[in-house]
């Protein structure tokens, strides 16, 4: 039975593009994470949903990933699929003032390729660190932008394994949320509808973000980004930081000293370091000030 599986994975997407046991620590912007039993890549959204179908036939467990960056993985792996939609996902192409991209296309290379062609309007996406499918799925945003300002529309693959265009309207995308998210939808590709600009003056907004980004934020370390929801009326940062938590760490996971925000690997930190630190932090800003922090990571496998 299981190697009838993986032949047919195989079959889905090439031998190649199988990958068995393999570390997640790799594939994640933590460096954290123990092995994937299949790790599979697929370059067309048929192979995606041939992938999906299989795994659902055989009720095998799946999981999509981008470039790893929201992700914590347990130090014992996950038992199941992981679906990379990443570099080999990543087509971009330029219709006028609009970019269509599959969803493993990187957010900086968007940018670069909007700057390229003089269009303005995702420059505050040049410095998230991840994929244009979480993206859509979270609606990211940095510096006052998010990316219901400028979708146009997304094919997702429902539950029920349909391939489906949404227009922007359709979306109904919040902070850190959206349709495709609660319904649980694969993003595959979507349109980024943007406006004629001036280069230089593209170019010199996203410099100033970047050095906005690099001295606030601890880019010289793995991390997951910011670790916490930004709660109603606060700033998660703000609130950690009043807890008495600059600096605190537990192994080799540390709630950063340049920004409380985020959670740091700041040499070997393991799956079960952050998930403690997180908690911790959690439980010490809930005394502190009577306020839940939600994550904003998510965790894979058994924690």
């Amino acid at each position: 039975m299981k190697q009838d599986f993986e032949h047919r994975l195989e079959q889905a997407v090439g031998a190649d593009r199988v990958l068995r046991e393999e570390p997640m620590k790799k594939h994640t912007t933590f460096r954290i994470g123990g092995p994937a039993q299949y790790m599979v890549m697929p370059r067309t959204k048929e192979e995606v949903q041939e992938v999906i179908r299989l795994c659902r036939k055989e009720e095998m467990p799946w999981y999509i990933i981008g470039n790893g960056s929201n992700l914590l993985v347990s130090d014992r792996g996950y038992r199941g699929v992981v679906i990379q939609l990443f570099r080999d996902f990543g087509d971009i192409r330029l219709e006028g003032t609009r970019i269509c991209a599959q969803a493993g296309a990187s957010l900086a290379k968007i940018a670069a390729e909007a700057l390229k062609n003089s269009l303005a309007g995702f420059e505050f996406a040049a410095g998230i660190p991840g994929t244009l499918g979480g993206a859509c799925i979270m609606n990211a945003g940095a510096y006052g932008g998010e990316m219901k300002d400028v979708l146009e529309e997304v094919t997702v693959l429902t539950s029920q394994g349909e391939l489906k265009v949404l227009a922007r309207e359709e979306l109904d995308m919040g902070y850190r949320t959206s349709r495709a998210a609660r319904e649980g939808y694969v993003v595959l590709e979507a349109v980024i509808s943007l406006e004629a600009g001036d280069a230089t003056r593209i170019r010199e907004k996203m410099e100033d973000l970047k050095e906005r980004r690099t001295s606030k934020q601890p880019l010289e370390y793995p991390s997951a980004g910011s670790t916490f929801k930004r709660p109603e009326g606060y700033f998660a940062g703000k609130l950690i930081e009043d807890a008495g938590l600059r600096g605190f760490r537990v192994g080799d996971a540390m709630v950063s000293e340049k920004h409380c925000g985020f959670v740091i690997n700041c040499g070997n930190a393991t799956a079960a370091d952050v998930d403690r630190l997180i908690r911790q932090v959690q439980e010490r800003v809930r005394e502190n000030s009577g306020v839940t922090l939600e994550p904003e990571v998510k965790r894979l496998g058994e924690f």
